[in-house]
């Protein structure tokens, strides 16, 4: 049977190019998101800082749900620091130090502030140095500060700043003014910032019985010993002791969250890659075994059982998909190396955050794949097997008179399904919701490839009656063939569909979605400015009452982000979910009107939260109902709703009150504050001044990022558009080497019109305007599949009947399709009118 099956592919090339492409196309997308996936899980990020600590104990950046995966905690979760002593004493340990970081950043000799990797954690004790490669000290410019009035700095900050060791310099200090100190050292520590005595550090850091972490430097060979001891000593204390490749992570409590984003972008990748996937499979497969019908019918009737007829089917398009497996694979590997370089430049993942690379996700890629072309090929093959040996020799060289109208039924089914779930977002004006545009659209698309024959041939009795008995002979053929093939055609345009409706809404999606997002900010957003001090960390002390005492000001507030799990029953079960949280102050209704429907921002007070009208639906937390929550850095907390506000889609399903918030993010500073004036020039100018008066200080408009337009779109909105443009690539690319081949497959059929007199003008004639049937059914079926979807996003998201988007895209779409469907048609019938049509016809 494999002999065979490996004869038959050399006979029928044309036909599994298409089959290949598909694959190698499917793989290379599947593995990408494996590595991904894979890289959340196991990457992790270079010791850095780190490098010459042999052991680190740190507490758990994670919070660890049952039977769930775990969820990244951004915010620094610190140890005791009496650890440093306990742990210096035990056996093999040289050193033991406990590593505090806090904002602080330097001002050159003009007073600017001198960039840092990352101004909230900066500031480091002396004794941190030590943690450091072993060669650092080599590399020492000078000595240890030993007093309140000196810091030693890392290289890369002194080259910045433009001094050297013995200089005077000024440093602002967790929100402190900026006071001057001697530079006693530069020294060639990676990524560190600035270095204090240990009592000053210890002082400014404002936690003296708690450390970031503790490092431990241990004798040549005895890290493993100590690392084990330490385990011992810490067990049930929720603390990690980590070696080797897993420090660096602990020096970076972001990392993690970075990683996590990793697992939930792979996984919401997943789903639409194995969907387009195993449609575009199918698709090509249905073409190649359709040009093998009349094979297959004679070895049926020579007495091939049914079985070995799907066998056979099966074994030739798995060889072909062995064959396009391996470069897949590799593409995927390097697609997913370029995927990770556009989430690092969008500051989604850590630059220096690698892939791991294993042969689990080609492994996976290959399972799926050999499974999806099995059960495709069998699948297609299945008519032919079962039928009667007469009749299917009979039929091998026309369709079915009529489509099935079981499969049509079915088609119809999942298309009223797609649509049912189309009205999510009426109902759920979250992300999730908007999801359900896209997916609908997809389903959709799925119920016109199965309902697709019954519509194409109705398309082409429709399209014989209005053109009449008078049309040309090219046209009266086109409207035939549409007719007698709506199995072949409908293949054909379901595909096309499936490219126009992923493309409309999914990126349409995500423009309401952004759209929509930018309108709640814009609409909630009442102050005219906002401060910030990203150079420093955060906001100085005293920096919101100078602002409140400016001539003009009528309202400023402190607004800052945060990180919670919200832990809440469902179907029975206890759900975990991590979301973005803003943190408030009771007057933050001054500065910002969040639509609130019940209860009052001014009681955001203590432990209190306010939480979006969604959640307070979905989730039972209405005002009064206590909630439980994990914060930033794992502290689980009880907390009142005491407000229920509109605006979800801008300013996430929960808000902090500020008390229940400080102590549990990694700086105490302020992040910004918006600040509502009279509107008058003489206010501006006021603010301008201030913010100038004082090092780090920035003001802008209080409006956000994204309602400048997509050039400042979030990251995740970028990440979905180039994924967008992947997959249309694919699926063109699939698209055009099915229209090949399905075309190359009609030689015999071209042959016997040409020896019955069609001209090859009129045969060309006739292929154009099946194309231009074709691309126009197609672009139709999509519009209407994906016209209730949008405009049931657009009503619930924008109030509005329509989504918003570039006005561009329909026509651009409508475009590709039409122009691929002329050229993989034209260019296949050309070179196939090259060959004499007795000829054409012998050799079938």
């Amino acid at each position: 049977m494999f002999r065979l099956a490996i004869r038959m592919v050399g006979h029928r090339i044309t036909a599994l190019i298409a089959v290949a492409c598909a694959v190698l196309g499917g793989a290379a997308l599947i593995t990408a998101t494996g590595v991904l996936a894979e890289s959340g899980l196991r990457s992790q990020l270079p010791a850095g800082r780190l490098a010459g600590a042999d052991v680190v104990v740190a507490a758990d950046q994670e919070f660890r749900p049952p039977g769930e995966l775990p969820l990244a905690l951004p915010e620094r979760r610190r140890v005791p620091s009496r650890l440093v002593g306990e742990l210096a004493g035990l056996p093999g340990v040289t050193a033991a130090v406990g590593d505090l970081s806090f904002p602080a950043a330097l001002l050159d000799a003009r007073g600017q502030v001198v960039a840092a990797q990352d101004p909230q954690v900066a500031g480091h004790g002396w004794s941190s140095a030590k943690l450091a490669r072993p060669s650092a000290g080599a590399h020492l410019d000078g000595g240890a500060p030993t007093g309140s009035g000196e810091v030693a700095v890392d290289g890369a900050t002194a080259a910045a700043a433009g001094i050297e060791a013995g200089d005077s310099v000024r440093v602002v200090v967790d929100g402190r003014p900026a006071a001057g100190y001697r530079v006693s050292a530069v020294v060639d520590v990676p990524a560190a910032g600035i270095f204090f005595a240990d009592p000053t550090a210890a002082r400014l850091a404002g936690h003296a019985d708690r450390v970031d972490l503790v490092g431990l430097r241990t004798e040549p060979g005895a890290a493993q010993r100590v690392a084990a001891e330490v385990r011992t000593r810490l067990k049930g204390t929720g603390l990690l002791t980590v070696t080797g490749a897993d420090r660096g992570d602990t020096a970076a409590p972001g990392a993690g969250a970075s990683r996590s984003l990793l697992v939930l972008l792979a996984g919401s990748l997943s789903g639409i890659v194995l969907l387009i996937t195993g449609f575009v499979m199918a698709s090509a497969l249905a073409v190649s075994i359709a040009g093998q019908r009349r094979d297959l019918a004679l070895m049926r009737a020579v007495g091939a059982t049914p079985k070995q007829i799907r066998r056979l089917a099966a074994a030739q398009s798995t060889v072909v998909a062995a064959v396009a497996l391996v470069p897949g694979v590799g593409l995927g590997y390097v697609l997913a190396g370029q995927f990770r370089r556009l989430l690092a430049d969008r500051g989604v993942v850590p630059s220096e955050l690698p892939l791991t690379y294993s042969p689990l996700p080609a492994l996976a890629a290959t399972f799926l794949l050999v499974l999806a072309v099995q059960v495709s090929a069998r699948c297609s093959a299945w008519r032919t097997s079962r039928m009667p040996a007469t009749e299917a020799v009979a039929e091998s060289r026309s369709e079915p008179r009529e489509p099935s109208r079981t499969r049509t039924r079915v088609g119809v089914l999942v298309i009223v399904a797609a649509t049912a779930l189309s009205a999510l977002p009426l109902f759920s004006r979250t992300v999730i919701g908007a999801t359900a545009t896209s997916i609908a659209g997809i389903i959709g698309a799925i119920g016109l490839a199965l309902a697709g024959p019954a519509l194409v041939r109705g398309v082409g009795r429709a399209a014989a009656r209005a053109t009449g008995a008078g049309a040309s002979a090219p046209t009266w053929l086109a409207m035939a063939n549409l007719r007698a093939y709506a199995l072949r055609n409908a293949g054909i345009v379901s595909t096309l569909a499936m490219a126009v409706v992923f493309v409309l809404t999914y990126t349409l999606t995500q423009t309401t979605v952004l759209a929509a997002t930018a309108d709640d900010t814009r609409t909630a957003t009442l102050a005219q400015q906002r401060l910030t001090a990203p150079g420093l960390g955060g906001l100085p002390t005293g920096t919101l009452a100078a602002v409140r005492n400016t001539a003009g000001v009528r309202a400023a507030a402190p607004v800052g982000t945060t990180t919670v799990v919200w832990q809440y029953r469902q179907f029975g079960d206890t759900v975990s979910e991590s979301a973005p949280a803003t943190i408030l102050t009771p007057d933050a209704s001054g500065v910002l009107d969040l639509d609130v429907t019940d209860g009052s921002l001014g009681r955001l007070r203590g432990a209190t939260v306010a939480v979006s009208g969604d959640a307070a639906r979905t989730r039972s937390a209405t005002v009064g109902r206590r909630v439980s929550l994990v914060l930033g850095d794992g502290a689980r907390v009880d907390a009142e709703v005491v407000a229920v506000y509109g605006r979800g889609l801008g300013f996430g399903s929960v808000v902090l009150s500020h008390d229940l918030a400080a102590g549990h993010t990694t700086t105490t500073l302020d992040q910004s504050l918006l600040i509502r004036t009279d509107g008058t020039a003489t206010a501006r100018r006021s603010l301008t001044a201030l913010a100038a008066s004082r090092p780090g200080l920035a003001l802008r408009p209080a409006d956000l990022p994204s309602a400048a337009g997509l050039e400042d779109a979030p990251p995740e909105v970028w990440i979905n558009l180039a994924t967008i443009v992947v997959l249309l690539v694919y699926l063109l690319l699939s698209i055009a080497n099915k229209l090949v081949a399905a075309t190359a497959q009609r030689r015999v059929e071209l042959g016997a019109l040409r020896l019955n007199g069609t001209t090859p003008r009129q045969i060309r004639s006739m292929m154009r305007r099946e194309a231009a049937v074709t691309a126009a059914t197609a672009l139709v079926a999509a519009l209407l599949l994906s016209a209730l979807p949008l405009a049931l996003l657009g009503q619930g998201f924008l109030g509005r009947p329509w989504p918003a988007g570039p006005v561009w895209l329909l026509p651009g779409l409508a475009l590709t399709v039409t122009v691929t469907a002329f050229l993989t048609i034209e260019l296949p019938t050309r070179q196939a009118l090259r060959t004499a049509p007795a000829d054409a016809v012998r050799a079938h």
